[in-house]
């Protein structure tokens, strides 16, 4: 393993022994050779490299065996067959409270804790006053850990764990039971570790905190790596194996592995992705320095992060974007009104059905959206085999220069039970011209509506 490599893993494989009763374990121990157990894959064949500064997500569904590859990368679970090797000091929350003592207080277990992590006593103390603070208990800090709710211990064990200073910090899931607050301090936190050259590995079912956080992701499923790539591409393929039919997930589990073994994908830059550079346009005319930019068509402007899922009842079809003189345009200008339109055919009887639309950056953060009924009870009554439906969204382009993706979708009642008869993640790609006089930074512009002044003091 070179030096600039934190975490290898080589065909990393871990079996568990399941068992119908207890009493065939100690039937296979002391009786008999007879194998009584049932062999569980938890993974099977797991190859990683992950390089020093990175920050890495890691989704799958439940019982992917996520848990169970952080857990051999941190040495608590020893694999089957496989290498493993890592370079620097882990700091790991894997499972809520773990590593603490329910009969001690909260004080008392950020010395017991953070000597298992491997700082001396001399370091606790001197680091124990930010921990508290960062924790932010008030009383209960002096009180037992096993009076303390799920999202107190949270706190205290993300405040003992990131103040180590680690070289590598691995969180499972156990910031979902924190107030909104105290999560966004925490990704304050990791964001400032990582600055510092931190390995991250962040495990979580939200695909927006994995997106706006991790640099680079792997999707896990049945034990088996699917996908590794961008944040932006695992997440979209994420979202459309959990949202696939049960009859079609085994086929779509292919198609994401063939994606992965024929390299058409890639793992992206950790610096923003370049703007693209439009060819001569279809219509209007080209942009020119330091004067105000037209719409135009931009053929070459075309996504090629698309995932459509499956269809479920109907079938999403030409999906664009017209400026209000009803003209196709990919280039738009900022503060104006277009019309983004889809068609929709349905191929199954549904009830309360309506459509949608998302916007997101290139790094796939959302930035909103909107639907043609408000509520998911609300929709189209019913909708029958052959019936086109036509949908169109009116939107203001309040957000700054850059390059955005719309997202698609239709849903609706089937069998008593709402579900997306078709959604088409990155189905198309728009950029937003820049204005040379224009000085706001960010990604949305909050000036159109507003308005801001300044007044001088008087002495």
């Amino acid at each position: 393993m070179s030096n600039a490599t934190a975490i290898s893993l080589h065909q990393i494989s871990k079996v568990f022994k399941l068992y119908s009763r207890p009493v065939d374990r100690l039937k296979e121990i002391f009786i008999s050779k007879k194998n009584y157990a049932k062999a569980f894959w938890a993974l099977q064949d797991v190859s990683l490299e992950i390089l020093k500064g990175q920050t890495w997500g890691i989704v799958g569904r439940n019982g992917a065996g996520k848990s169970t590859l952080l857990k051999i990368i941190t040495g608590t679970l020893q694999p089957t067959s496989g290498t493993i090797a890592v370079n620097g000091r882990i700091a790991a929350l894997l499972e809520l409270g773990s590593g603490f003592n329910p009969e001690f207080t909260g004080s008392q277990n950020i010395f017991f804790n953070g000597r298992i992590l491997g700082l001396s006593q001399s370091e606790i103390e001197a680091r124990f006053d930010a921990i508290a603070a960062f924790a932010n208990i008030g009383n209960f800090l002096n009180q037992p850990v096993k009076t303390y709710s799920s999202g107190m211990r949270a706190r205290l064990a993300f405040a003992v764990a990131s103040s180590l200073d680690p070289d590598i910090l691995i969180v499972d899931e156990v910031l979902a039971v924190g107030d909104a607050a105290f999560k966004r301090k925490c990704f304050a936190r990791m964001e400032t570790i990582r600055e510092q050259g931190c390995t991250i590995l962040f495990v979580s079912h939200s695909t927006a905190t994995v997106v706006e956080l991790c640099d680079h992701a792997v999707l896990i499923d049945a034990g088996t790596r699917l996908l590794t790539a961008d944040t932006k591409t695992v997440t979209n393929y994420y979202q459309r194996l959990i949202y696939a039919p049960a009859d079609q997930v085994q086929a779509i589990r292919n198609e994401i592995q063939q994606i992965d073994a024929s390299g058409t994908v890639s793992i992206l830059p950790t610096a923003p992705a370049p703007a693209v550079t439009p060819t001569l346009p279809t219509q209007g005319p080209p942009p020119q320095s330091n004067t105000r930019t037209e719409d135009y068509f931009d053929p070459n402007l075309k996504p090629q992060s698309t995932v459509a899922y499956a269809p479920n009842g109907a079938k999403i079809t030409n999906p664009r974007i017209l400026n209000m003189a009803g003209e196709q345009v990919n280039i738009l200008q900022s503060r104006q009104t277009y019309e983004y339109h889809y068609d929709v055919l349905i191929t199954q009887p549904a009830t309360k059905v309506r459509c949608g639309m998302l916007i997101k950056t290139v790094k796939g953060i959302e930035l909103g959206g909107m639907t043609t009924h408000r509520l998911p009870e609300e929709g189209l009554e019913h909708v029958y085999p052959g019936m086109c439906l036509k949908a169109k969204f009116q939107f203001r382009t309040l957000l700054n220069p850059g390059t955005y993706f719309i997202n698609a979708g239709v849903s609706g009642w089937v069998s008593d039970k709402r579900e997306h008869l078709h959604r088409i993640l990155d189905v198309i790609m728009f950029r937003i011209e820049p204005q040379t006089e224009r000085t706001i930074t960010g990604l949305v512009d909050f000036s159109l509506g507003t308005s801001g002044h300044i007044n001088i003091a008087q002495n």
